[in-house]
């Protein structure tokens, strides 16, 4: 009786372990297929783009004017509001011109005696030429009455340079703007004595509209953006626009245009400076403002740009994707980086059109490691 217990229960131990044995087959390929990690890829394509860098710089005005006295005086009369706009020609003080006129009229009696000496001159001459080597004249004092005509001449003359000075000098007690602009504050009050080239300005005025914007960029940075032009890496767009972005971050409406470039390094900072022109009719630009520009460097016909979350930095700092190759297996791959384009890095080297870029799923995916690769459906274009 217990042998046949045994013998019915051995078939069912044997199919139980069996069952078992299969059901761990089964696991095993399950989990061989759940081993393929599943990523996402970015396919690679170039396209032109337009290569921009945004640099800090100043604002300063596009002329400044400090106006200074060109005679000495006591200022009598300020034409002007501190803080207004003027025009060119537009007068500011009035300089007491009392002595300046008396100086004017006493220049032009000066030239009329002259005129009068210089006539009665050349009245001499002209009586003593008929006479002249005669018994009556002799050539000796004809000569003596040319020459002094001819001196009448030139005190006539000199006369008419004094009372050109004197009301040149009499037009500089008006004090006039010599460009238009916003004019600051008054460094003088009416009664005060002012010479004739003082160091303090009476007061300083800017023109507005434009203005110009002062950046500094690395003399590296500058020579690399040759090189690139020089080997046709970029592609001059021939525009030179630029674009501002404020202090807080708001971007200025208006375009500007680069002006030019330094011809000199700053020893001290390595860097060259770049003016561009803004206009600025509204003047919401003014003089010592921080702002940021954007300006258009060229076009970069064949640009690769690659999502960020595509790149991994090493602990030295290089620049790695991860591609997957034809035969589905992850490479490591160094690439050379250069600016950051929105979401995006700008390659310079290291891929090329076609290859695919892990943009997910950076986790799983190992060198070597065959994966299950779902293409991008956000990928873009370069634009």
């Amino acid at each position: 009786m217990t042998k046949r217990v045994g013998l019915l229960y051995w078939p069912l131990s044997f199919i139980i372990s069996a069952t078992l044995l299969a059901g761990c087959d089964d696991d095993n390929g399950a989990h061989n297929q759940a081993a393929v990690p599943h990523v996402t890829v970015h396919n690679i394509k170039s396209a032109p783009l337009t290569i921009t860098t945004e640099l800090p710089g100043r604002t300063s005005a596009f002329r400044v004017a400090e106006v200074r006295p060109q005679v000495s005086g006591i200022i009598l009369k300020r034409n002007f509001t501190e803080g207004s706009d003027i025009r060119a020609g537009e007068s500011l003080y009035q300089i007491d011109p009392a002595t300046y006129q008396a100086a004017w009229q006493s220049a032009k009696g000066e030239l009329a005696k002259a005129q009068a000496a210089a006539a009665i001159a050349h009245l001499t001459v002209k009586r003593y030429a008929p006479l002249a080597g005669t018994q009556y004249i002799s050539k000796q004092e004809y000569d003596q009455a040319l020459a002094s005509a001819n001196q009448a001449d030139a005190s006539v003359k000199a006369a008419l340079a004094a009372v050109k000075t004197a009301e040149i000098n009499l037009a500089y007690t008006r004090v006039t703007s010599p460009v238009s602009g916003r004019i600051g504050k008054s460094n003088v009050t009416e009664g005060a004595l002012v010479t004739n080239g003082q160091a303090t300005a009476l007061a300083t005025v800017q023109q507005l509209d434009p203005m110009y914007v002062d950046v500094t960029q690395s003399s590296t940075d500058f020579q690399q953006l040759r090189n690139a032009l020089t080997h046709g890496q970029l592609e001059q767009n021939g525009q030179g626009a630029v674009e501002l972005v404020m202090e807080n971050g708001q971007p200025y409406p208006l375009k500007g245009t680069l002006q030019f470039s330094d011809v000199t390094v700053d020893e001290s900072t390595g860097s060259i400076t770049l003016r561009a022109v803004f206009p600025n009719p509204q003047h919401t630009l003014l003089p010592g403002m921080f702002v940021r520009a954007r300006i258009d460097e060229g076009v970069r016909p064949d640009a690769i740009l690659v999502p960020q979350q595509a790149l991994t930095r090493t602990p030295r700092g290089d620049a790695t994707v991860m591609v997957v190759n034809e035969q589905n297996k992850v490479e490591v791959r160094t690439v050379i980086t250069g600016q950051a384009v929105g979401d995006k890095w700008l390659v310079t080297a290291g891929l090329k059109p076609g290859e695919k870029v892990i943009v997910s799923g950076l986790q799983s995916a190992r060198e070597g490691v065959t994966v299950n690769a779902t293409p991008d459906s956000a990928a873009k274009p370069a634009s």
